[in-house]
């Protein structure tokens, strides 16, 4: 089974938000049409394989999901990019990432050290 989890509307981005209060939470937002971004999506599925399980991974499809896209951007007070990697603590965002920055490395090391 795996541990990302697609957000399909602006309630489950809302409960994500809330989530990130408990445990840290990983918002992935993603463009199926964007070599980058799916790039981007291997490195994440390759840290999730050794991701400690308190650490919950969501993921937006901008395409499909283009509300909730915009939402997460408003109510976080991030600029829009995808790919885009968003840590969540406490309702806020605490690092961010996009495009090639987006690695395994990298994800291990923002979740380890925040």
């Amino acid at each position: 089974m795996s541990r990302l989890t697609h957000l399909a509307d602006v309630a489950d981005l809302d409960a994500a938000i809330a989530e990130s209060r408990e445990r840290p939470v990983l918002l992935f937002k993603h463009s199926r049409f964007c070599g980058v971004s799916c790039e981007a999506l291997e490195e994440l599925h390759a840290h999730i394989e050794t991701a400690p399980e308190h650490t919950s991974y969501k993921i937006i499809t901008v395409q499909t999901h283009r509300p909730v896209s915009d939402a997460a951007a408003q109510r976080l007070g991030v600029r829009h990019e995808t790919p885009q990697a968003l840590l969540l603590r406490d309702g806020k965002v605490i690092w961010n990432a996009s495009h090639f920055r987006i690695t395994a490395s990298e994800l291990e090391r923002a979740i380890s050290s925040n």
